[in-house]
């Protein structure tokens, strides 16, 4: 059984149609922060349940319903959202973290160290940069755990 996880991050208010597509038919979607428009969650959870933490733009009254970090079990392993990865206050390890997902840079990254898989999706919001337009879909089986980066002008 595969339980299949969207991962989005700094969309900064905007919610790109090919976004959609790719998180079309997941099981749960989190979002990294810098959201930027409530609407955007809202869009989401017609797809599939989610975990969204604020970031750094995420301000003002309706932010304060998320916040900062957040931890979530889904498919049998436990996630830690948070946007800044700089930020990390927590042991992973002494926590029993098995994926570690941020945002903040832009800059969409896969890594695994010492069996932790670190999942930064990159920014699937306006450009910054000449940094692509991206996010992440995460496969969770019992057996592994299969990031992918999807490139959103590559289709």
């Amino acid at each position: 059984m595969t339980f299949t996880i969207g991962i989005i991050s700094d969309t900064h208010g905007l919610l790109r149609p090919e976004a959609l597509r790719v998180l079309a038919h997941v099981d749960h979607i989190i979002h990294g922060g810098d959201i930027g428009d409530p609407e955007i969650i809202t869009a989401l959870r017609r797809i599939a349940p989610v975990t969204a933490i604020r970031g750094n733009v995420d301000t003002g009254d309706w932010a304060t319903e998320f916040a900062e970090t957040e931890f979530v079990r889904l498919a049998g392993r436990l996630f830690y959202v948070l946007h800044d990865l700089n930020t990390l206050q927590v042991d992973p390890v002494a926590e029993g973290i098995d994926v570690i997902v941020s945002g903040h840079s832009h800059v969409p990254k896969l890594n695994t160290v010492d069996g932790l898989l670190y999942v930064n999706p990159g920014s699937a919001g306006h450009r910054r940069f000449k940094l692509p337009i991206t996010l992440a879909r995460l496969e969770v089986t019992p057996d592994e755990l299969k990031p992918i980066i999807h490139d959103l002008e590559v289709g």
